[in-house]
């Protein structure tokens, strides 16, 4: 087991198993490809993704299907690329992938998702990407009920 120490979350313990690898980086952090998704039980369902790279950075996010159950995946041919998958699919979340969405805590607003660009990572290689939608079927800030703490 591995440590690296955060800003937000204080020194954290990983496995390997719990890296996502961002070949192309983050929109807006195309330098940060390595991030640690940290799981703890009394934030579930949300996720923090940790960077690895820079210890002040760190989102929050979780399963697209807590958000909404009937969500469609759109993914274009160039994050199909990156992510190293083949074939004519269908993928959607519980087929071979996971699908995240950040979500941001403005300061003076309610908390939102992202489902515009979720994060979809291939379960079995662990590398991943911020697809961003070519349609406008889903908002960047999908407003939720109830508002939970930031990593600030």
């Amino acid at each position: 087991m591995s440590q690296i120490k955060t800003k937000h979350l204080g020194p954290i313990n990983y496995d390997d198993s719990s890296v996502l690898n961002f070949p192309a980086g983050l929109p807006g952090f195309e330098d940060q490809n390595q991030f640690v998704m940290v799981e703890r039980k009394e934030s579930a369902p949300v996720v923090f993704l940790q960077s690895m790279k820079t210890k002040s950075l760190c989102f929050l996010a979780a399963p697209v299907n807590v958000i909404d159950s009937k969500y469609e995946l759109s993914i274009t041919r160039d994050d199909l690329k990156v992510l190293g998958l083949e074939g004519p699919g269908p993928f959607q979340p519980g087929t071979g992938v996971m699908c995240l969405v950040i979500l941001a805590a403005p300061q003076n607003g309610p908390l939102t998702a992202n489902l515009l660009a979720p994060v979809v990572v291939d379960v079995r290689t662990r590398r991943a990407v911020q697809a961003v939608r070519i349609d406008s079927r889903y908002s960047h800030q999908f407003p939720l009920a109830a508002r939970q703490s930031a990593c600030s």
